[in-house]
């Protein structure tokens, strides 16, 4: 059976650089997702993270957003379509000139917050993402929500998709991520991720209302900024590797 990979995002929290966490948290993921300026990050940050990342030997990748600061960009943006394109081909084009600058290659590329939940619903976001993604390399592969349209819409495009399930996010009865308003859609304990994570390398899910649902992903996502990530990486990689 192939090794499940296991990815986190970084480069949102210029305090998560200077305190360690994102270069601890690289001992227990297999890959990275950099933010490049749209929702947090910026040219330092990525410097510095992929210089770590090199020594760490993991996969390093682009985690564009919608161009949103102030939000965080977990708040749905209206957006022409042609900026959207632009500012997702921007971010993912700086970090790569970034990593190259490095001789690292970029591995992939994961879009955030709420550009992502927006992509697992609406066929034209999901292809303005993959068309960014051809523009910078036809070859970097797309991480998308497992089972959801923004992996169909990729595959129809030609590119290589990662299916991605989530270690510290609860699921609702739709196989959909709980909405983060909710009090429980964060998995903070992490006995309970390493769980999760174990039961998703197994094709499962269980939802919020007890229901068992089918999955299938290749990559489980860690948030670096969940409460007790470093902790539940390390339950995670532990599960993952017994």
């Amino acid at each position: 059976m192939k090794k499940m990979d296991i990815n986190t995002d970084m480069g949102e929290y210029p305090e998560f650089l200077k305190n360690g966490l994102y270069e601890n948290l690289m001992d227990y993921v297999t890959t990275i997702n950099v933010a490049c300026g749209g929702h947090a990050g910026n040219k330092y940050l990525m410097e510095r993270i992929v210089k770590i990342a090199r020594t760490k030997k993991v996969n390093i990748g682009a985690h564009p957003g919608y161009p949103d600061r102030e939000n965080f960009g977990r708040i749905d943006m209206k957006i022409e379509p042609d900026h959207l394109l632009i500012t997702i081909t921007n971010q993912i084009q700086m970090l790569r000139n970034i990593a190259e600058d490095q001789g690292i290659t970029l591995s992939h590329v994961k879009v955030h917050g709420a550009l992502y939940n927006r992509a697992t619903r609406d066929k034209i976001i999901a292809q303005i993402i993959g068309e960014s993604v051809l523009k910078v390399n036809p070859r970097l592969t797309v991480i998308g929500l497992a089972g959801s349209i923004m992996v169909d819409v990729f595959i129809n495009m030609g590119l290589n998709v990662i299916e991605e399930a989530f270690a510290d996010r609860t699921y609702d009865m739709n196989g959909c991520l709980s909405s983060r308003t909710l009090r429980n859609a964060l998995i903070t304990d992490p006995k309970k991720a390493a769980i999760q994570a174990k039961l998703i390398s197994k094709g499962k899910i269980i939802a919020l209302d007890g229901s068992e649902l089918d999955i299938k992903a290749q990559t489980i996502c860690i948030h670096s900024d969940t409460p007790h990530a470093l902790a539940i990486a390390k339950e995670v990689h532990m599960a993952m590797n017994k």
